[in-house]
């Protein structure tokens, strides 16, 4: 499995070389300069490329694009869609042209991963994502005033959220807001609550069934693309999968992900496996989700979750919380191995630690949220020792 990290360019805290000293050598990048819509340029690609690999004796390389966004309007079904098409498809010829072959997508409405506290304290000190489901609560229904959520949640979780509203400040309401509008780095679209309301009233009348379709339909024309440029298209599951602020999610069930595989079936149509997204889901079972869908994995996304009854749940540490992690990343040696005696070239995964822990030095820096250096680096570490030893009892290739 090729160990790979998430950099956000040259803005982003953690530096190359750190990366490298991390373990990794596959970078897991996006142009986040770039509106959602517009071409990504074959210039514009060489240059983040000419980046990584600037100094050679890194030895590291544009392993995975994460993300190349789908617009909302894709999304909604809305207007004249071509143009947007074309330069979807566009990008991922020139992305091709360039050498670099695994996109990384997701189709969640509106918001990206969604947690409301972003530094919820650890024993010892470290700090941790975290979703509450009273907050979230209180966001949907006393912030957002969002007509009719009072009816989507369960009464001693409401009873919690209006405590919690009443003894919030106005700072309190900010910081929550800001929190759940976090989840996607580098985003172009930042709301506040009215701009929030305007962008779920374009979603009014929008169906879980209605927003297959227009997945469904996205795939239809851009998977023939990606199979005749060799790029294997890879869809992030929802986070946490489960509909948010009245919006239908349609990623996050192996229901979700057998529909998706079987819209346009071909190689080109993959999934990346993130362990945390479907480990969010009461009703999955992780591990067997991993063995289910084995062939359409083009890339991982590593890391734990622990859920507790009322819907909350936090980032556990890498090989703690509900994920048996060492089910998962036995799965995927397995698979490589089938890959690679079927004579594949491209038969190693990718696969990244997502979201790990503040620990010692990185508390305060200014990292994206989920994304410090030493979490990360330990979550990496961990998930390696496990390879190693699976490796080496089985007789698997890394």
């Amino acid at each position: 499995m090729e160990q790979t990290w998430r950099w956000f360019g040259p803005e982003d805290a953690i530096r190359l070389p750190h990366v490298r000293q991390a373990g990794a050598s596959g970078i897991v990048t996006a142009l986040h300069h770039i509106p959602y819509g517009v071409v990504w340029t074959v210039e514009e690609i060489e240059k983040r490329k000419a980046m990584i690999a600037e100094d050679a004796s890194l030895g590291l390389r544009w392993s995975v694009v994460e993300s190349l966004p789908v617009s909302e309007p894709i999304k909604l079904g809305e207007g004249d869609l071509e143009p947007l098409f074309d330069n979807y498809r566009q990008s991922l010829r020139n992305l091709a042209a360039c050498g670099i072959t695994t996109v990384c997508y997701n189709f969640m409405p509106v918001l990206d991963w969604t947690r409301t506290q972003l530094a919820y304290p650890l024993p010892g000190g470290g700090r941790a994502l975290r979703f509450n489901a009273h907050e979230y609560a209180a966001f949907d229904c006393f912030i957002l005033e969002r007509p009719g959520a009072e009816d989507e949640h369960a009464p001693e979780v409401m009873a919690r959220a209006r405590e919690w509203f009443d003894g919030a400040s106005e700072d309190d309401k900010r910081r929550l807001l800001a929190n759940i509008m976090a989840g996607l780095p580098g985003a172009f679209d930042r709301y506040d609550a009215p701009g929030l309301r305007r962008m779920l009233d374009r979603y009014k009348g929008m169906t879980r069934d209605g927003l297959r379709e227009t997945l469904a339909r996205f795939l239809r024309e851009v998977i023939p693309t990606a199979e005749e440029v060799g790029i294997r298209m890879c869809i992030h599951p929802d986070d946490p999968p489960r509909p948010l602020l009245g919006l239908p999610r349609v990623v996050g069930s192996a229901d979700d992900l057998a529909f998706i595989t079987g819209a346009v079936p071909s190689d080109a149509n993959g999934i990346t496996f993130c362990t945390g997204s479907l480990g969010a889901g009461v009703d999955n079972d992780v591990p067997a989700l991993a063995k289910r869908f084995a062939g359409h994995i083009k890339f991982a996304h590593l890391r734990n979750v622990a859920k507790e009854p009322d819907g909350s749940f936090m980032e556990a540490d890498h090989l703690g919380g509900d994920v048996d992690m060492v089910s998962v990343v036995t799965t995927l040696l397995e698979e490589q191995k089938r890959r690679l005696d079927a004579g594949r070239a491209d038969w190693r995964i990718p696969f990244r630690p997502d979201h790990g822990h503040e620990l010692l030095d990185d508390i305060g820096k200014p990292t994206h949220p989920g994304y410090p250096m030493i979490g990360r680096l330990r979550g990496l570490a961990e998930i390696r020792g496990i390879m190693t030893a699976v490796s080496a009892l089985r007789q698997l290739p890394v």
